[in-house]
C-alpha cells in the first residue's frame, strides 16, 4: 500500500498506543518487521502553546515538542496530533513539517502528519478531541481541510465505528475525510461506547473500504498472524495497524511478515523474550533516565511475562522494583527458574 508517495510493503503497523508508543517501543516494533509506526498522542493546543513563552531556557521544559520529535532511522512514520480546534491542528502541522519549534529534538520532519479522531479517554472525549468528533464530522473535516491547505506532508486519520450503537458512521465519515484531503483513514472497528471491550466489527472497516479510493488500514483485536488474514480477507484493507497485540510480543510483526509472504515462523525462546525485555528496560532507561524509565518499563515487562510459569509471582515484584538492577535481577531468578523447570 502506498500513503501517496510512501510505501508500505506489506501493508504492517503498529498503531499510536499513549504512553506505549515512545521511540524505544516503536525501535523494538520496527526490528521485528513493523514497516510503519506512528508516535503516542501529541496534543497540537500544547505544542503551540509552549512556543509562547521566549525564555531560552524555557524549551528545556518543554513537556509535548519531545513527543514529536522523530529520527531518520524511524522514517517511514507519523506523529499523531489531537484536538479540535482546525486552526491550532493547522499551525501544530506547520510546525511539525518545519521543524523549526521550542523544544523540538527530531533529526527529521515525520513522513506523515496523524489525526486522532478514535481516542475513547473521557480525558480526550471531554473536549470535544479524539472520538468525540465523530459526533461532529462537519468539525472532522473542517479540521483535516486546515491541515492539508498548511502544509505539504500527507495527513492521515484515525477513527472508530462510531460514537455508539446507534450512531455508527465511520463510512460518513470516511467520505467526508477523504473529500477533505486525507491521504488514509484507519478504523478501528469499534464504537467509542465499546471502548476496548466486545470483538471489532469488521464489517464496518469493509464497508469503507468500498465507499473511499484512499487507502484504508484495519485496527482492532489483532493478537497473531491469522486475526490479520482474517481481516483482511473479510473487508479487502489494505494494511493492519497492531496495536495491544503488539504490547510484551514485538515478535507478532515477525509473524506478520512470515504469514504475508508464505515463511514459516518460530516463536521465540523464554530466553529470547527475557533478552529483549530486559532490552527494552535499558533502551527505557537509557532514553528517560532511570527513575522515570524504571516506572515505564515495569508495566512493559508485565506484559513480556505473560504465560511464563511463575510469572504471577515475579510481576508483583516487578510492579515494585525501583531501579534497573532489580528488574535484571527478577528476570534473571525467573529464567533461572523456568530453565529448571
Amino acid at each position: 500500500m502506498k500513503i501517496r508517495e510512501i510505501e508500505i510493503k506489506n501493508g504492517i503497523a503498529l498503531a499510536p498506543l499513549a504512553g506505549v508508543s515512545d521511540r524505544t517501543f516503536r525501535r523494538m516494533a520496527r526490528r521485528y518487521g513493523a514497516e510503519y509506526t506512528v508516535s503516542e498522542m501529541v496534543s497540537a493546543k500544547a505544542l503551540c502553546y509552549e512556543q509562547l513563552c521566549k525564555r531560552p531556557e524555557s524549551a528545556e521544559r518543554c513537556r509535548t515538542a519531545p513527543l514529536a520529535a522523530v529520527l531518520r532511522e524511524e522514517l517511514p512514520m507519523a506523529v499523531q496530533l489531537f484536538g479540535a480546534e482546525p486552526e491550532f491542528m493547522a499551525h501544530a502541522a506547520q510546525l511539525l513539517e518545519s521543524g523549526e519549534y521550542r523544544g523540538a529534538c527530531g533529526e527529521v520532519a515525520p513522513s506523515v502528519i496523524d489525526v486522532n479522531m478514535g481516542c475513547p479517554m473521557q480525558k480526550i472525549v471531554g473536549n470535544g478531541e479524539g472520538s468525540a468528533l465523530m459526533k461532529d464530522p462537519k468539525r472532522a473535516a473542517e479540521i483535516v481541510r486546515a491541515m492539508t491547505n498548511a502544509v505539504s506532508l500527507p495527513i492521515t486519520v484515525k477513527i472508530r465505528a462510531g460514537w455508539d450503537s446507534a450512531h455508527v458512521n465511520a463510512v460518513e465519515m470516511a467520505q467526508r475525510l477523504e473529500d477533505a484531503g486525507a491521504s488514509m483513514i484507519c478504523v478501528h472497528g469499534r464504537t467509542r461506547e465499546q471502548m476496548y471491550a466486545g470483538r471489532a466489527d469488521l464489517s464496518v472497516i469493509g464497508e469503507v473500504k468500498r465507499a473511499v479510493k484512499i487507502p484504508v488500514m484495519g485496527n482492532g483485536d489483532i493478537f497473531c498472524a491469522a486475526d490479520a488474514l482474517r481481516m483482511i480477507a473479510q473487508t479487502e484493507c489494505d494494511g493492519v495497524m497492531v496495536a495491544r497485540g503488539a504490547q510484551g510480543n514485538p515478535w507478532i510483526f515477525s509473524e506478520l511478515q512470515c504469514a504475508m509472504s508464505g515463511s514459516p515462523y518460530t516463536e521465540p525462546t523464554v530466553q529470547e523474550r527475557f533478552g529483549v525485555a530486559m532490552e527494552h528496560a535499558r533502551g527505557l532507561v537509557t532514553e528517560k533516565g532511570e527513575r522515570v524509565g524504571v516506572a515505564e518499563a515495569r508495566k512493559h515487562l508485565s506484559w513480556y511475562l505473560h504465560g511464563v510459569r511463575g510469572a504471577a509471582a515475579a510481576r508483583n515484584r516487578v510492579m515494585s522494583a525501583v531501579t534497573l538492577s532489580e528488574l535484571e535481577e527478577i528476570l534473571a531468578e525467573l529464567l533461572a527458574s523456568t530453565i529448571e523447570v
